[in-house]
């Protein structure tokens, strides 16, 4: 397992050392995503916490909080990301989530005071509920760790999206309990992420991120930064029975956009490093759209979502369908 907290090199204040999870239960058609980051030169911790429920209501929870000391990667608000000696992990939450009937209204309501938003929970035009969460995390396969394999223009291309990024897929347990209904999470496939470096959410480029599971013998995690040029910065591994292999190329055929920018589909031709070509088609499932400002002004807008995945003919996959997108 990679080390898994690093000591800051850099007094760029945007430097973060971060941790994702990302699972899917089929069975109640629930899934979620949860990031804790460390920003050392602002002594700040961030977490997010999504959930996509089987209505197609998302809830939703963010905290930022003074962290002085990260490198025992302690809670944020209140979320837990635990790795153990042996190389597993544990998640735990505990907290109120706010509960959008439509995920897609998330940046109308970050964009209001918090005076109107009191307002808007009072009159139940949003509402929260007391979330639980405690799933464990068990490897299936070896961390797999992105820059080993990419190209150098690539390496510079990705550097403001940070400098080491590992990945590892997972069996994931547990329970999650929204209010009083309780889902309990059976053999789910999940994914951890880890990366370390500057992070520039407005500056880094348009980006597609996939976490694509199929069954426990073939995954396949492709990503992509296009530059304004229209360069690519690409990485990512397929997974399929019991080995990890990088990807070579990752080229876009096609991506799909609605009229406010939001994604609808990708088509994308990846080459691994075995040779094999592959065509991987992508449709986004509900979104939560994510914004972002820098001190400059400068937006963007992060794509949660959860889609539906074909793979050389091979269909059935899922996972996670996720985007960055400047904003004009």
């Amino acid at each position: 397992m990679e080390p898994i907290t690093h000591k800051c090199d850099s007094d760029d204040s945007e430097w973060n050392e971060s941790y994702y999870l990302a699972f899917f239960d089929k069975e109640h058609n629930i899934g979620g995503v949860s990031r804790i980051g460390f920003k050392p030169n602002k002594k700040e911790g961030m977490t997010f916490f999504f959930l996509f429920l089987p209505d197609g209501t998302a809830a939703i929870y963010h905290q930022e909080e003074e962290i002085d000391e990260y490198l025992k990667l302690p809670p944020v608000g209140g979320m837990v990301h635990d790795c153990q000696p042996d190389g597993n992990w544990n998640y735990e939450f505990q907290g109120k989530m706010v509960f959008l009937k439509n995920p897609e209204d998330l940046p109308k309501i970050s964009e209001q005071s918090k005076l109107s938003l009191l307002f808007k929970v009072i009159r139940k035009k949003l509402y929260k509920k007391q979330v639980k969460m405690s799933l464990s995390f068990t490897p299936i396969n070896d961390v797999y760790e992105y820059s080993e394999f990419m190209t150098p223009e690539s390496l510079e291309l990705g550097k403001k999206a940070g400098d080491k990024h590992w990945e590892q897929i997972a069996i994931v347990s547990g329970e999650i309990q929204v209010g009083n209904k309780i889902y309990l999470i059976k053999n789910t496939i999940g994914q951890r992420d880890h990366t370390y470096g500057i992070r520039d959410w407005t500056g880094v480029g348009n980006w597609l991120y996939y976490v694509i599971w199929f069954n426990e013998n073939l995954a396949i995690n492709p990503a992509a930064i296009i530059a304004d040029d229209g360069r690519l910065s690409t990485g990512g591994f397929l997974f399929k029975d019991g080995k990890n292999i990088p990807l070579k190329t990752v080229r876009i055929v096609d991506q799909q956009f609605r009229e406010d920018g939001l994604p609808i589909s990708a088509e994308l031709e990846i080459v691994d490093y075995s040779g094999e070509k592959h065509i991987l088609k992508a449709r986004v499932g509900p979104i939560i759209p994510v914004p972002f400002e820098d001190k400059d002004g400068s937006k963007a807008i992060l794509v949660q979502s959860f889609g539906s995945f074909e793979l050389d003919g091979i269909s059935g996959g899922y996972g996670t369908f996720e985007t960055l997108s400047k904003v004009s």
